[in-house]
């Protein structure tokens, strides 16, 4: 794989972290088919394991709260490409708030990825969802 191909991809996982991260604040649902493979398996604690793109979207409408916003930051980001595949991992802080107002709610969190080149480009297939620390605000 030449160093180009390299970097290209390694900045469109980095482009797919973020476009998750703003899935998740915007509440656009209807765009999960940009982030997410159709087969998608996500385990976070609060959700368990869910297979599907179906599912992972039910669980996160599931998971609205009138009035309450989040902004997820991601730093730290580890990619390692092999192929049509790569490994990927962040760390994530998500402040909860509602508008005008300071935040809430903080937690930091540890992802993991297993992400896969689809014909649309790189998808997340498999994510690990894990907890770091929470502080009420």
């Amino acid at each position: 794989m030449s160093t180009d191909t390299l970097i290209a991809d390694r900045i469109e996982i980095a482009d797919l972290f973020t476009r998750f991260a703003l899935l998740l604040d915007e509440e656009r649902w209807e765009d999960a088919g940009t982030v997410f493979a159709d087969d998608v398996v996500v385990h976070s604690p609060r959700g368990g394991e869910l297979h599907g793109i179906d599912k992972v979207v039910a669980f996160m409408r599931q998971g609205e709260v009138e009035g309450q916003h989040a902004q997820h930051t991601t730093t730290d980001l580890l990619v390692n490409v092999d192929g049509d595949q790569a490994a990927a991992s962040a760390n994530s802080i998500v402040y909860y708030y509602r508008d005008g107002q300071a935040p809430h709610f903080t937690g930091g969190l540890r992802l993991t990825s297993a992400t896969v080149r689809t014909p649309a480009g790189w998808r997340l297939r498999d994510v690990r969802i894990m907890p770091a620390w929470t502080r009420d605000n």
